[in-house]
């Protein structure tokens, strides 16, 4: 036992704290206790304290696994999404564009392969030699410098490639890759590009294409270098032409290079388009009609053909013409001058947007609906001195004369189509002696139930419905009553009313198929669209229809008198503006007995009818039944 023990007191923080004394002194009595492996030192964890942190850890790991589903499940694909983008490109896959076939599948509008240069705006901003390779590509491209950068910058969001020079020659192309080796943002990729065979003749049909704009690619329609229907039956059946794109998922390293292809969703090519036209006829027409105004002082012109028993154009020419390729490749201000700035408006279609006076070519109708209301029969003559004398209603000593071209002398209907006599339509469309005259409210009746003063309904755009006057539009417009003597002029096609050539050879349809009018199509898988029918009974027709045989065999059409078959037309002579040629025109049926085609020429300013649009017809009809089945030998 010590001696003097010195005491040593050891503050406690709290009452149940072990001192240090305590535990050497449990110690030592724990070795002298036989029972001392049995006793232990022990401080027992209350239970409040125990749930508290068993509540926490509970906590934890339910936030723990929440987490984990929020961002493994419920936005998985988010962050996959994310996570990839630096990784994995999507690109687009360009479809192929239907082909455009004639009748015979002929092929008018075909895909060319082309190499382009492409990059991608995205990742090319984002390079940190940008100007010195803008620097690099404008050298290259002979391109100025500040297009190509705002090109790119303009469209730095775009993730896809988008072409910076198309068309590239291979040898040049192949220089490029090379030179541009150290640049993954740049590519010589292989694309097509649409080519026109014998463009100009088939320009208004077909129409062209051209670039996307920025309104379109920005609302998601279409991308960057898409090109899209502009004018014609590109435009028309654009969606069934284009396809539909495909996809390719690309592995790309840090730098934006391609490493490896992923999958790919092939593109949908376009559907092909057979049309009804028939390109043999469509080419003889155009080298008729461009030789024919070789020799006149005008260059505008339009033809038609069609089949009347469905309504099928075989041809529609429109000159002048223009180069629908020019607009693929890209038109040079050159170019642009001369098709934009040209007087003769070589884009705007004659065939169904170009509106004159019908002249004669009407008179069939006028002459149907006379002996539909009555006003004549067939046989009843009327003479024709070659003028008709109209004595002033309010003053007996003013006389007003009509001419005719010559004096007719007696002339039933059949004469009267066959030699145009206009005395004989003035008497029954606007009146005369003891004939009453159909009045203008029946003239314009008639006219529009051949198809005239409205829109015909081809597939193309542009068409204009053409115009027929009466007493009201010249009362509102004109502020002037309405005369016999303008009922006079309707009813020889002249005055104010105004036709196209399609609503012409429509019109003669009606009286080649006996009174069906079809909708005009230009698509040969189409069903044919009946718009009306039995408009004329069969009966009358047939004197329609013999009155223009007859001026092919004796009357202002006989110069088709030799052709290999049958035919029926009726030529036409309209007057226009002082000082200027009158416009030529013929439409004509064949074969008379069991008709086939239509066919109708219009020369602006070509002067005579009969000398000017008769001869094209009759080259084309030879060429047609005679000449075509020995170019196909």
């Amino acid at each position: 036992m010590l001696e003097n023990p010195i005491k040593y007191k050891i503050k406690r923080k709290y009452r149940d704290d072990i001192g240090p004394e305590e535990i050497f002194l449990d110690s030592k009595r724990l070795k002298e206790s036989p029972d001392g492996e049995k006793e232990k030192i022990e401080k027992p964890i209350k239970e409040n304290v125990l749930k508290v942190f068993l509540v926490i850890i509970a906590i934890i790991l339910g936030t723990l696994l929440f987490k984990s589903f929020q961002l493994q499940i419920i936005k998985g694909n988010y962050w996959r999404d994310l996570a990839d983008e630096n990784r994995i490109r999507s690109y687009p896959i360009k479809p192929l564009r239907g082909v455009i076939y004639d009748k015979n599948k002929i092929p008018l509008a075909i895909n060319v392969p082309k190499l382009d240069l492409v990059t991608i705006p995205a990742d090319l901003e984002k390079n940190e030699n940008f100007d010195k390779i803008i620097d690099r590509l404008s050298l290259a491209l002979g391109k100025p410098r500040e297009e190509i950068e705002k090109t790119i910058k303009n469209n730095a969001a775009l993730s896809y490639p988008i072409i910076i020079e198309e068309n590239i020659e291979r040898e040049k192309a192949l220089l490029l890759e090379s030179s541009f080796n150290d640049v993954p943002e740049i590519n010589i990729v292989k694309n097509s590009f649409r080519q026109y065979e014998n463009g100009p003749i088939f320009s208004h049909v077909l129409g062209y294409l051209g670039k996307t704009n920025e309104e379109e690619v920005s609302e998601k329609k279409y991308l960057f270098d898409d090109y899209i229907g502009r004018t014609g039956l590109e435009k028309i059946y654009d969606e069934q032409l284009r396809g539909n794109y495909g996809e390719q998922l690309v592995e790309v390293d840090s730098m934006g290079k391609a490493q490896k292809t992923l999958a790919i969703r092939d593109a949908k090519a376009g559907k092909d388009l057979i049309l009804s036209i028939d390109a043999g006829l469509q080419e003889k027409i155009y080298a008729l009609m461009k030789s024919k105004l070789g020799t006149l002082s005008t260059s505008r012109a339009a033809a038609v053909a069609v089949n009347p028993q469905n309504g099928k154009i075989l041809a529609l020419v429109s000159l002048p013409e223009f180069d629908n390729n020019q607009f693929i490749r890209g038109l040079s201000p050159k170019e642009f001058d001369e098709i934009f700035n040209n007087k003769n408006e070589p884009l705007f279609n004659r065939a169904i947007s170009g509106l004159y006076p019908p002249g004669s070519t009407i008179k069939p109708i006028l002459a149907s609906g006379a002996l539909t209301e009555g006003i004549i029969s067939p046989e009843k003559q009327i003479n024709c001195p070659g003028y008709l004398n109209l004595t002033d209603k309010f003053s007996s000593s003013i006389i007003w004369t009509h001419n005719d071209w010559k004096a007719h002398g007696p002339t039933s209907m059949i004469k009267a189509i066959a030699e145009s006599c206009d005395v004989y339509f003035y008497t029954i469309g606007g009146g005369y002696g003891d004939i009453e005259g159909l009045g203008i409210e029946r003239i314009e009746k008639y006219l529009k139930l051949f198809g005239l003063g409205k829109i015909s309904g081809i597939d193309l755009i542009g068409e204009k419905p053409g115009f027929i006057p009466n007493s009201s539009w010249k009362e509102e417009t004109k502020k002037e009553k309405w005369y016999i003597g303008d009922t006079y002029n309707v009813s020889i096609g002249q005055g104010d009313v105004l036709a196209s050539p399609l609503q012409i050879a429509m019109a003669t349809a009606i009286v080649a198929n006996n009174g069906t009018l079809f909708r005009p199509q230009l698509v040969q898988n189409k069903e044919p669209e009946i718009i009306d029918k039995d408009i004329i009974k069969k009966e009358i027709l047939e004197i329609i229809r013999k009155g223009m045989r007859e001026a092919v065999v004796s009357g202002s059409a006989r110069y088709l008198s030799d052709l290999v078959v049958n035919a029926a037309g009726k030529t036409g002579t309209a007057e226009t503006a002082k000082n200027k040629a009158p416009h030529s025109w013929f439409t004509v049926f064949a074969p008379y007995e069991n008709p086939e085609i239509v066919i109708t020429i219009l020369i602006e300013n070509g002067g005579e009818g009969s000398s000017t649009a008769v001869p094209i017809a009759k080259e084309a009809l030879n060429w047609y039944f005679r000449d075509k089945a020995q170019s196909f030998q």
